[in-house]
């Protein structure tokens, strides 16, 4: 996996880096927001993409 694609995935609640993930930075220019589940919350909580 090429290191300019990953990006790192933010719980908005609790602030902990949970999910790495990839996307194409050329069609996608927003920040990405996902509904995944935390570990620390035991909940599913929007993530977002941090720098």
């Amino acid at each position: 996996m090429s290191q300019d694609n990953l990006i790192k995935l933010e719980c908005t609640q609790c602030r902990k880096v949970n999910y790495h993930s990839k996307k194409n930075k050329k069609t996608i220019k927003a920040r990405l927001e996902i509904a995944k589940f935390c570990k620390t919350c035991k909940a599913r909580s929007p993530h977002k993409e941090t720098k």
